[in-house]
């Protein structure tokens, strides 16, 4: 059966994957080599933790899926080093602006447009599966997770990132919706859910991820102070802050 939620979320990114708006691209030509470049510049220099985590050119040759491709900064990165890509969006906007961001460095991808709460790949088909900032968007993150342990060869590695409930942007945006509002007791959930990005969207404590990734053998999650979290706060300020207070919590789980 076909989900609400879902539907409600691909038309929100139906509008065009994450970072690609007209506040990073400007004028530039969609698609052209210089708006790739300006969307991929960006992303890395607000995330560089991205490339910590992925580590792209330690997995040359193997099976990668990416679960939400967005604009393909990432997709390239995993074709660069050698790895034999397959990805999968909600969206039409973000399957063909992968394929033609590869398209552009002569590089290619099996790429999907399908809901990733059911997967159409074999049990075990993939040594990697990456997914940055994308599960916690869908109705049932859960069902994401099973069909990732599912397609995950044995000792492979999910690597990605969810939202950190417990954190300073998500505080933020409590202030904003909720006490400034006069509903000081709405919940940081509610308001992420009506108020963030697509409908729907969600946010975990590092326990809730734990329990999330109970069926891996070993999962490790590592939480990073992004510009989100820092952009509401004096620098004076915002140097005293722990990084556990960050928005990103990034995690590795080794089937």
């Amino acid at each position: 059966m076909a989900s609400k939620l879902n539907d409600d979320v691909r038309k929100f990114w139906e509008r065009g994957p994450v970072g690609t708006d007209a506040r990073i691209t400007g004028d530039l030509a969609p698609r052209s080599a210089e708006w790739f470049a300006q969307v991929e510049e960006n992303r890395y220099a607000r995330e560089p933790f991205i490339h910590a985590v992925a580590q792209f050119t330690r997995h040359r040759d193997a099976r990668l899926l990416e679960i939400g491709v967005g604009a393909g900064s990432d997709h390239l990165q995993w074709a660069r080093a050698g790895c034999i890509c397959h990805g999968v969006d909600l969206t039409d906007a973000a399957i063909e602006a992968t394929r033609a961001h590869l398209a552009l460095h002569g590089l290619a991808s099996d790429l999907r447009r399908v809901d990733a709460e059911i997967l159409p790949f074999a049990d075990a088909s993939f040594d990697v599966v990456w997914s940055w900032g994308v599960i916690h968007h869908s109705e049932r993150p859960e069902r994401i997770i099973a069909e990732i342990h599912r397609v995950l060869r044995p000792g492979g590695v999910f690597l990605g990132m969810f939202y950190n409930r417990r954190s300073l942007a998500v505080f933020a945006e409590w202030l904003k919706h909720a006490a400034f509002a006069g509903r000081p007791w709405r919940s940081f959930a509610d308001v992420l859910w009506h108020h963030f990005e697509s409908v729907g969207t969600k946010a975990y404590t590092a326990r809730e991820l734990d329990a999330l990734f109970a069926a891996f053998v070993r999962s490790d999650i590592v939480t990073y102070m992004t510009p989100y979290d820092l952009q509401h706060w004096p620098p004076s300020l915002a140097r005293w802050f722990p990084q556990h207070w960050g928005m990103f919590s990034a995690i590795r789980a080794v089937k």
